[in-house]
């Protein structure tokens, strides 16, 4: 396809501007004639029941949401002008061709392309050419919008030699433009390094290990969307999910992949999948360290296997005038090949009557009898072989269980011996015995320790791709809640290794990778930040030794260094005066502190009247100033912060490492400007 008519062609009369308008013009109505094609289908002749009626219904509205025209983002943000046709022989000389890059497919009414998905192989050299490698592309045209109007556009010509590389100015400006409201997509500025990540085939799990403002949450939902264009049926089937930290971190990503017209992926928290109880209750550091250590793993296993016992006594059938004895050796040996097979404890308890039916239908053969499966189902369901099994494999409820283990001293002692020492068994055992499952106060680390014992009697679904993100602050045991639900899938891993701000936070990521069950993931690291200024990712790289001994500190690539300040502040309200000194700045605000200085900042600003939101609220034109705990910082980016009493962050956590890593997040929310505000002295650590 050589440039069809309704294509802009550019000639030194024309205005390209206008006509790039005008092309950009036709796509949005081609969009919408779309749209109004799905809307108007007539599904009543091909739909047999109204089973396939519904699905179709639901299929066709999914369908009609993708195709949504989202009037302030732009349809296509960039132009890739091929010296040859895309496939064909260069030596033909071929003439070239033009592809329109967005974010999905837009066609004309002859099916003629009008817009190119960002996924589609025809797009990749959008991403990835350059004066060394231009990839046959002989012009790359960037595109600059005003809230959905193209106002400009930038040029490069990659194949000819006499024009020197440049840094795109547009390119520049999108990654600086301020942030309000929720995540937005990177679809127009992913770099080489990150799409080659966000290309990676689904079969392999991959882990990014990358700094602030790096780009690594962007580029694992930008992977999951073109996973979902590349492998469409298959993760249909099986499914993909998004996990992070907590609400507040999913409701601030969660239109990024709606605006790339992903609509199918669920998003949750590691809580959220193991909630199988109500959790009312914490655990002190020490306690959830050890709750969250894998060798909880081999204790439960030992817990659950522990409720087998080996038969003493035969098992007779009666089946009409004939008595069928399997002997008590016998059946010994079935259970210890159960238990050898190390199947789940579920599905060995559904094998056992149907491996006792088995020995008595070999005894009616050898009797010259010829039973088929009916006659095996029936006598796996006689009284004396349930009752057998009752008795030799009872069932195991995960929670009573695990309840047991957290209140009988005995019961612990036996199944953690050689793992736990008995300080470590005091400290994770209730104070007080617990009556019932519903009355006990679960902490979500008893949560997970459910969930391992549930996997161990029943197989825990498994799901086609799993992004886990902040991965750094899980336990050992969460890791493994994770793993299970993608043990027949892939996982893309997503964390900074310096932010890990739990008791427990992972030290390496071969370590956490094997707890996942993904030991075989590639690790690739980002370092060039986007998002931090110059000037404050190089003052909160001072924390990197003492945080993350060995990690590459982030080195921006912004133009702009950034507004930073140190203000020592004898009052709360020199706080909010920093605070209503960034507002007369355009975009959104974050006031960072330590949890125990919240309530009183909140009077504060209250007092002065000045309006805020809390974490995961979306900022408006109105209230553009969020009022966050360091605790729920992790992951949420703000145009200007001011940071306040840096020390307090530190003292906040149980232990230094983890309060300076908790400090670390917190300098590096910032996207354009950090105020940092103390009365006490500033850690050591920061110089």
């Amino acid at each position: 396809m050589s440039t069809p008519p309704d294509y802009p062609s550019d000639t030194p009369s024309d205005d390209p501007l206008s006509r790039e308008r005008t092309h950009l013009s036709s796509s949005r109505s081609a969009l919408r004639a779309m749209r109004e094609d799905v809307e108007n289908l007539d599904i009543s002749d091909v739909t047999a029941n109204w089973v396939n009626a519904e699905v179709l219904h639901r299929q066709i509205s999914e369908r009609i949401k993708a195709l949504a025209d989202l009037s302030h983002t732009p349809l296509f943000f960039g132009r890739l002008d091929y010296l040859h046709a895309p496939g064909a022989d260069k030596a033909e000389g071929a003439g070239g061709e033009r592809f329109y890059i967005g974010r999905r497919h837009v066609h004309d009414a002859e099916g003629d392309p009008m817009v190119i998905d960002w996924r589609a192989p025809v797009s990749q050299p959008f991403y990835r050419a350059s004066k060394k490698d231009p990839m046959d592309v002989g012009l790359r045209r960037r595109f600059g919008y005003t809230g959905g109007d193209l106002t400009a556009y930038e040029d490069e010509h990659l194949s000819d030699p006499a024009e020197a590389a440049t840094t795109s100015k547009l390119l520049q400006q999108e990654i600086e433009r301020p942030r309000v409201g929720p995540m937005r997509d990177i679809v127009a500025t992913i770099q080489p390094e990150q799409d080659e990540i966000v290309r990676s085939g689904l079969a392999g799990s991959v882990c990014v290990q990358g700094g602030p403002g790096t780009g690594k949450t962007a580029v694992g939902l930008h992977r999951v969307a073109y996973l979902l264009y590349a492998h469409r049926e298959r993760l249909a089937r099986t499914g993909t999910l998004v996990i992070g930290p907590n609400k507040s971190f999913l409701h601030y990503i969660e239109q990024v992949l709606p605006a790339l017209g992903e609509l199918e992926v669920k998003q949750a928290t590691v809580d959220d999948l193991v909630a199988h109880v109500e959790v009312r209750g914490s655990d002190d550091a020490a306690a959830a360290v050890i709750k969250g250590d894998a060798r909880m793993a081999e204790v439960l296993r030992r817990a659950v296997r522990s409720h087998v016992t080996l038969p003493t006594e035969p098992v007779v059938v009666v089946r009409g005038s004939r008595r069928w004895r399997v002997a008590a050796y016998e059946l010994e040996e079935i259970v210890r090949e159960l238990l050898d097979r190390d199947i789940r404890y579920g599905a060995a308890r559904e094998a056992l009557p149907q491996r006792i039916a088995h020995a008595v239908l070999v005894q009616m053969e050898r009797s010259g009898e010829a039973p088929d499966d009916r006659v095996q189902d029936a006598v796996a369901r006689n009284t004396a072989v349930k009752a057998a099994v009752k008795a030799i494999w009872p069932p195991v409820d995960p929670a009573k269980l695990v309840l047991r283990l957290l209140c009988d001293a005995d019961f612990l002692a036996v199944h953690a011996q050689g793992l736990l020492d008995e300080d470590e068994q005091k400290k994770i055992l209730w104070q007080k015995a617990v009556r019932s499952v519903k009355s006990a106060k679960w902490s979500a680390a008893d949560a997970v320790l459910i969930d391992e014992v549930t996997d161990l009697v029943q197989r825990t679904h498994s799901l086609g791709h799993v992004v886990l993100d902040e991965a750094q602050d899980l336990s050992p045991m969460q890791y493994r809640a994770v793993g299970r639900r993608c043990t027949t899938g892939s996982a893309t891993v997503l964390g900074d290794l310096a932010q890990g701000t739990t008791p427990w936070a992972t030290r390496s990521w071969d370590e956490a990778l094997r707890h996942l069950g993904k030991a075989e993931a590639v690790v690739e690291e980002l370092t060039a930040g986007f998002r931090v200024p110059t000037d404050v990712i190089t003052y909160a790289s001072r924390l990197l030794p003492h945080i993350a001994p060995g990690l590459t500190p982030v080195a921006s690539v912004r133009e702009n260094p950034g507004f930073f300040e140190v203000r020592p502040s004898a009052a709360d309200s020199e706080v909010v005066g920093a605070c209503a000194e960034l507002l007369r700045n355009e975009g959104s605000i974050g006031l960072i502190a330590a949890d125990a200085r919240i309530p009183v900042l909140a009077e504060a600003l209250a007092a002065a009247g000045v309006t805020y939101l809390g974490p995961g609220e979306e900022t408006t034109a109105e209230t553009r100033l969020t009022l966050v705990p360091a605790s729920l910082a992790k992951g949420l980016e703000f145009d200007y912060v001011v940071l306040d009493e840096p020390q307090g962050v530190v003292d906040g956590e149980p232990d230094e490492r983890t309060g300076l890593r908790r400090l670390y997040v917190a300098l590096t929310r910032a996207v354009s400007g950090l105020i940092i505000t103390h009365a006490a002295p500033l850690p050591p650590q920061l110089g």
